[in-house]
């Protein structure tokens, strides 16, 4: 749907269409509901792009009524930016590309933030590349338990749990699971329930700084090339400005000399 068309229905979709509400943090930690996708594809127009999304499991759900047998699909999808935001939704229809499109939106109206950081005792390098404490997330008979992961390790753990948790811009991650993990849709929904519970964790102050706990999104990241790059450049101009006051000097010595002369 194009934005100009959209219609708000809520008034959270009423001020974020008129610009009151600009930022989806704001919304996500203060736990307002978002009851309309186009909220999401305003204020993260990036979770429409697919390399942002994941259909995670399709099947096939019939049921026998009086006219018959009746089908329909079940799909479950995952969404993130990959930087901090994940959702993950659920929907059934009687066509795949319908059941597809209604769990995206779910996705959408099902966001959380997931806290990052770097808990390991392996690592310690402070950066928001793992989670920074153990968490564990239960549906139906599956149990997950997340343990953070030292640098360049990767995802340990299954393929559905690959694709969530790379959606939520964790990098490095150890993971313990317990139940009938082949069914999917438990299985991806105890791992959302275990990054949705790093909100839940109470630290202290100083473990901020200790374990590098980012709390979403990360805000303009700075690339290690661009660091350097930048140190290069105070390192030249204050090289330039040694310079500078070394030929002033100078002067001023030729200068004291002639007149001293």
């Amino acid at each position: 749907m194009n934005q100009d068309e959209w219609i708000p229905k809520t008034e959270l979709g009423r001020k974020v269409k008129a610009g009151e509400i600009t930022d989806i943090e704001e919304i996500l930690l203060k736990g307002i509901p978002i009851r309309e996708p186009e909220i999401v594809d305003t204020l993260l127009p990036e979770l429409s792009n697919r390399e942002n999304q994941e259909i995670i499991d399709i099947n096939l759900v019939q049921r026998m009524t009086d006219s018959g047998r009746r089908v329909k699909f079940n799909v479950i999808c995952a969404i993130g930016n990959k930087n901090g935001i994940v959702g993950l939704g659920q929907s059934k229809a009687n066509e795949v590309g319908t059941a597809i499109r209604k769990s995206l939106n779910n996705a959408k109206m099902n966001l959380i933030l997931v806290k990052r950081g770097c808990g390991s005792w392996e690592c310690g390098c402070g950066s928001p590349h793992s989670i920074p404490f153990r968490v564990t997330g239960k549906s139906s008979s599956v149990t997950v338990t997340l343990f953070p992961a030292p640098r360049g390790l990767g995802l340990a753990i299954g393929n559905v749990g690959k694709k969530i948790i790379r959606l939520a811009g964790i990098k490095d991650i150890w993971s313990r699971s317990f139940g009938q993990t082949q069914t999917t849709i438990n299985f991806a929904k105890a791992i959302f329930e275990s990054l949705k519970n790093t909100n839940k964790v109470s630290y202290q102050d100083r473990h901020v700084k200790y374990l590098g706990i980012i709390d979403g999104m990360i805000r303009e990241p700075i690339k290690k090339e661009e660091a350097e790059k930048e140190e290069m450049e105070k390192k030249d101009i204050e090289k330039e400005k040694k310079e500078k006051k070394g030929i002033e000097e100078k002067e001023m010595e030729i200068k004291e000399g002639e007149t001293s002369g």
